[in-house]
């Protein structure tokens, strides 16, 4: 990835950033009960805040972590998958170079964004090794389809299956896997997701909780499943979106933090009335120059894309300030 030359990235870098970074937290060990809620490592009453880093593609280890430190978040939510900052078969060797050019950042890695849907797929545990000896607490799937073939009920026993054997590989390596929800696909509508964790310990399996397709998938209904999987929460993504009328049919159109009918008060209240404290991934799929698709090459100005990537992150941070989340 070529590097963005030192003097634009400190022109573009340079808008001014507000609030202090958050506290940190991470998954620790739980009850060997399956449904025991996660313990932290130690007493956390803050949650940590990770921009994605999908949405910075654009720029190597080094500027994307100087960004992210600049726009005063906690970490950098690592993509290690085809495409992503960190290729799998290059895991080895390029994952501990990316956490350490973030920490010299002064920022943390709480969890990375794969593509694993399966035990004993090529580098299933290249990644998940690497990542548990690096400290990272957590990382997330890939997704799952329903075959069309198949009825519902078989599809959920056959893709039980697939996360019972990653459980088993997790638990080896002291990782948890994150699943996260999303329309359209396997977990769309939630209670799905959740007849397949139900039997399984927590501590090693569970969800990346993502509200914006809860409330597409659910509206109303969404605290009914947070409250069914809270206790197999391990990460949480925020991202906004609205419902909008084009050639008389409605769409689903992504928008900035805050403009869309995703009712994030009381979506942190939720949070912190079920104690979720858990690492936030802060997403950016509204048109973005190709920064919310993870373009390498922006089709707007640099300046003009941190300048709406530092106002999301300045709106969540209000949002849980004023939730006492921070």
């Amino acid at each position: 990835m070529n590097n963005i030359s030192r003097k634009n990235f400190i022109k573009g870098a340079a808008i001014a950033v507000a609030g202090i970074p958050f506290g940190k937290s991470a998954l620790g060990s739980v009850s060997k009960l399956t449904s025991a809620p996660f313990k932290t490592e130690a007493i956390v009453d803050k949650v940590s805040l990770s921009i994605f880093s999908k949405h910075l593609q654009w720029l190597n280890y080094k500027d994307m972590a100087s960004l992210a430190a600049q726009l005063g978040v906690d970490g950098i939510d690592l993509t290690v998958r085809v495409g992503g900052h960190v290729l799998p078969e290059r895991v080895k060797d390029d994952l501990p170079k990316a956490v350490e050019d973030i920490k010299q950042a002064g920022l943390n890695v709480y969890t990375i964004t794969t593509d694993i849907r399966d035990a004993d797929e090529k580098y299933t545990a290249d990644v998940l090794k690497t990542a548990s000896m690096l400290g990272i607490k957590s990382y997330r799937m890939g997704w799952y389809s329903y075959d069309s073939k198949l009825d519902t009920l078989a599809n959920i026993a056959v893709i039980k299956k697939r996360i019972t054997a990653l459980a088993a590989i997790n638990e080896q390596y002291k990782i948890h896997g994150d699943y996260e929800n999303h329309t359209g696909r396997f977990a769309g509508p939630l209670w799905d997701l959740w007849e397949v964790l139900k039997d399984l310990n927590s501590q090693w399996m569970g969800c990346q909780f993502d509200i914006r397709h809860a409330t597409v998938d659910g509206a109303e209904a969404w605290p009914v499943t947070l409250d069914l999987l809270k206790n197999y929460i391990g990460s949480v993504t925020i991202k906004d979106f609205r419902w909008t009328k084009i050639n008389n049919k409605w769409v689903i159109e992504d928008v900035p933090l805050g403009q869309g009918m995703v009712d994030f008060k009381k979506y942190l209240a939720q949070l912190k009335k079920l104690d979720l404290l858990r690492p936030i991934s802060l997403h950016y799929e509204y048109p973005l120059g190709g920064a919310n698709d993870g373009a390498t090459k922006l089709t707007l100005p640099k300046e003009d894309v941190i300048k709406a990537i530092q106002r999301d992150v300045n709106t969540l941070k209000e949002l849980l300030k004023d939730s006492g989340l921070v």
